[in-house]
């Protein structure tokens, strides 16, 4: 059963649908005829916003390379029935359940996420116009294995080590110039040179943040679990982007654009306790900013962008 838990976990959520979403097939032959290729292949997952981040998580889990770190069988039934408290419940209907008591809570945080003038401009039931930045960096971090982590804990105790965890980065992050745009379970978006422009500083920002992250997971404990350690992948990607604040009875600040994408392209194929960069947040990094310390990772796969040449950040 080892082998096979990664398609009875996308079956059960998206049906046959994401074991058919094996990429083009020129993709998958690159694949086979690189032989020093370590990523493994798997369906392309595209999660909408009433997708349940904690099943997405679980899915991920459950395609780990190494059999042995998959989650077992009777751990995903459980957990799934965890998520849905009601056995009679669809899954989906559970989704939009908590996708609403998460819109409910918007509100009362919406000024945190825009400006002042942008909190103004919403009191007054005015639109806000999107704003278009020329480049800026933008950073993902996700809690490796978060899933099987989770399942150790109760619910309050996930609450506790999320809580303790991201305070921790909402400090870190007060001491750069940096922006927290949104967390999503244990999934945390960050950009730098988006809101307050900052010339060419966005990439060393974000680079600085990224570092100060893994010495704060690397010293970070779980009250309840002290022999279990934190693992963090970071990705980010320098571009330009679009940000706005989207809706105006529920209003949320985004960004939009390519460089999200691949900023998040860059987090999901990177590894645990490493910072995966493109090249062109690479660029800004060695040359332009200088000072900087990389390795090529050479030639990835990264779904929707074909082959790119990426980079370790090191130092």
């Amino acid at each position: 059963m080892k082998g096979r838990r990664h398609k009875f976990k996308t079956e059960h959520i998206f049906g046959d649908r994401g074991a058919r979403q094996l990429g083009m097939v020129k993709e998958i032959l690159y694949r086979l005829k690189r032989t020093n290729n370590t990523i493994p292949h798997r369906p392309l997952l595209r999660p909408r916003e009433d997708t349940n981040q904690s099943l997405v998580h679980l899915i991920r889990d459950c395609w780990a390379e190494v059999p042995a770190e998959r989650p077992r069988i009777d751990m995903v039934r459980t957990m799934l029935k965890q998520m849905v408290q009601d056995g009679n419940q669809n899954l989906m209907d559970y989704v939009f359940g908590m996708l609403e008591q998460y819109a409910s809570s918007l509100e009362q945080e919406v000024e945190e996420h825009t400006k002042e003038l942008v909190a103004d401009k919403l009191n007054l039931g005015e639109a806000v116009e999107p704003e278009s930045f020329q480049m800026a960096t933008i950073f993902f971090s996700d809690v490796v294995s978060f899933t099987t982590l989770g399942g150790k804990c109760t619910p309050l105790q996930v609450v506790n080590l999320l809580n303790g965890l991201y305070t921790a980065f909402d400090g870190i992050i007060d001491t750069h110039d940096c922006y927290k745009v949104e967390t999503i379970s244990d999934g945390y978006l960050v950009c730098s040179g988006i809101q307050k422009r900052n010339g060419d500083q966005h990439a060393k920002e974000i680079a600085e943040l990224s570092f100060a992250f893994l010495r704060t997971v690397s010293n970070f404990r779980v009250d309840h679990l002290p022999s279990e350690r934190v693992n963090l992948r970071i990705g980010f990607h320098s571009g330009p982007a679009v940000a706005g604040v989207v809706g105006l009875t529920m209003p949320r600040y985004c960004l939009f654009g390519d460089s999200v994408n691949t900023a998040s392209r860059m987090e999901s194929n990177g590894k645990a306790g490493k910072i995966h960069i493109s090249s062109s947040s690479n660029c800004f990094l060695t040359s332009v900013i200088g000072g900087y310390v990389t390795e090529p990772r050479g030639e990835v796969i990264i779904k929707g962008k074909g082959v790119m040449e990426t980079f370790w950040l090191l130092g």
